[in-house]
């Protein structure tokens, strides 16, 4: 309970200090990454977390970027390759976003800069998996076949996690 405490408490102080950087100082959530490898990974990273979770509370944003990157680990895969899986075949990816027929360009930017936030974040390793290690998601107004053969591992927001 303490940890969950906790992580609660994490992700409050972090979504307030991310508002108070996009405020104040707007250059200090620009994409962070060193080289241009590191930016389209990023990139890639941020469009699923955009068009995914920017409705979704920050944790939730969080969690659906980190299976993202659980995803990228287990398979030895970057995050492109993970994020655009399928994109090429109508509704056959993945990311729902990715093969939708929709443009991928992001349109409000303060949705946009948080998502870059929470990808550089969890890129970075630098915050717990509050997904659970999950490696799958759905909202939770659906109700896919393979959500039965994983193990749920949380619920934030309108997502379902499962690994």
């Amino acid at each position: 309970m303490y940890l969950k405490t906790l992580s609660v408490i994490t992700v409050t102080f972090l979504s307030l200090l991310f508002l108070v950087m996009t405020h104040f100082m707007p250059a200090a959530t620009m994409l962070t990454a060193t080289g241009p490898q590191d930016n389209a990974e990023i990139k890639c990273l941020a469009q699923a977390v955009y068009f995914e979770a920017r409705g979704e509370p920050f944790s939730g944003q969080i969690a659906v970027a980190q299976v993202v990157h659980n995803r990228s680990t287990i398979r030895a895969k970057t995050y492109c390759d993970v994020v655009f899986e399928g994109s090429q075949h109508r509704n056959g990816c993945q990311f729902s976003f990715a093969c939708d027929g929709k443009s991928d360009q992001a349109m409000e930017k303060v949705a946009w800069v948080q998502a870059v936030s929470v990808a550089d974040l969890v890129r970075s390793g630098k915050l717990r998996d509050i997904s659970g290690q999950a490696t799958h998601y759905h909202a939770n107004y659906v109700s896919p076949g393979w959500s039965k053969r994983l193990i749920e591992t949380a619920t934030i927001g309108n997502h379902i996690f499962y690994r």
